[in-house]
This record gives C-alpha cells, structure tokens and sequence, in this order.
C-alpha cells in the first residue's frame, strides 16, 4: 500500500487512540538514522524475493497459537513463515524458526534476537510509544534487519510505510504489499482472550482490545478476493 492510501486510515487511527503524530514521527527519524548504522541493514523492498507469489502463513500471538501450531505444523513448514512480534516464541517452543519477524519490540526479545542469530529477518516498526524500545535493542539485533513506520516516509531513506496498525496486520500487509500468492493466518483470534504471547505484563488491555479489532478491520479491508485464510 502506498501512503498516500494508507495516510486517511492512518490519521483516523491515530485520532482514535488520541496518539500524536510529532510521537511517530521522532520515532521514525530515530528508526531510519539506526538502520543507516546498522551493518545488517536491508531495503524492505529485498524481502520482494521471500514473498511473491509465494504461500505465506502469519503466526499471531492469539491464546491458542500453540495448539494451533501443532494442527498446522506441515503447512507452517512448506511454505512461508511470518510471525506477528510476540509470536516468535510460540514458533520456537515448537522448534520451528520463521523466516521473517514483524515486531515493535514487544514482546520477548531475547527469542527475536536468538531467531535473527538463526537467520530470521527481523523488520522493526517504529511507532511514539516505542522510541526507548528501539534505541536499545536495534544497535544490538545482529543479523539482517529493516524498518517500518507509522507516519510519513518521503523523507527517510531506511525505512517504508506498508500499512499496517498492529503487528499482526502488519504483517498480512506486508506479505500482500509484495503480492504473496495466498495467506493463511494462525493464532489471530480478536475478540477472545488475550493470549500469553500477545500482551506484556501491566499492558493495558482494553487498548490491547481496541487494537485488536483495529487490526480485523485493516485485514478485512485488503481480503476482498478471500485470498487470506484464517487456520484454527
């Protein structure tokens, strides 16, 4: 999606949640001067070569994600493999490495870090409430990584703006940004408990909630040709 398409949805969510846009944008100025050190760094637009025409199966941080896991490991296995942030550690409790993370920093790092060792690829996103998150692990994520962000790109050269609110949605985004044959999503479940992976201790959980169905709207809105699945 190009900004000029996503910056509407954008501003209606950022008026939703009464977050500022100035918060965004520090927070992208600091991501792309990052990635421009970062001896690792890739253009998003070379992860084109992972997705397209590809089946790609998204890894959400849902309540039953691991359950979930275990019914559709050969699928996760042949095919192409996002996970949402926290839904990294879902992944490696069952041994099974993702070829991509799309992550804010969220969730448990240690395993996003011990996953890009291994040779996941890790995009970090850059929104307002995550700039301390960013100055303190992207200098040190050590294999390949690339950027995302909220506000306006134009500016910057490291880092895009797919679309995209949560890291789940995100990351249906950005597999059919780059024209994926077909999508099945795992362990994405908006209106039920909030799972153990998805939500960091003293999160607030009604914003959790609220980002949630943020997120079913976004992906409703790009699965016009039913071409995203949901696996349960």
């Amino acid at each position: 999606m190009i900004f000029k398409n996503w910056e509407p949805i954008y501003k209606e969510i950022i008026s939703d949640f009464s977050f500022l846009e100035y918060d965004d944008i520090i927070s992208a100025e600091l991501l792309n001067s990052l990635l421009q050190k970062h001896q690792n760094f890739t253009s998003l637009s070379s992860i084109s070569k992972i997705i397209y025409n590809k089946t790609v199966v998204i890894i959400g941080a849902g309540s039953q994600v691991l359950e979930i896991i275990k019914s559709h490991r050969e699928i996760i296995e042949k095919n192409v493999c996002i996970a949402a942030d926290g839904a990294t550690t879902a992944l490696l409790k069952q041994n099974i490495l993702p070829e991509i993370i799309v992550t804010d920093l969220d969730g448990n790092i240690e395993d996003q870090i011990y996953s890009n060792k291994k040779g996941s690829i890790i995009v970090v996103h850059a929104h307002g409430d995550n700039i301390q998150t960013i100055k303190k692990f992207v200098p040190i994520i050590p294999k390949t990584i690339s950027g995302t962000i909220q506000s306006d790109p134009h500016p910057y050269e490291y880092v895009s703006n797919i679309g995209g609110f949560t890291d789940g949605d995100r990351s249906v985004f950005l597999a059919e940004h780059f024209k994926a044959k077909s999508i099945y999503l795992i362990g994405f479940d908006f209106h039920g408990p909030i799972g153990k992976f998805s939500c960091p201790k003293n999160k607030n959980l009604d914003k959790k909630r609220k980002k949630l169905l943020w997120a079913e709207k976004l992906i409703s809105s790009i699965n016009k040709n039913h071409y995203i699945q949901f696996l349960e």
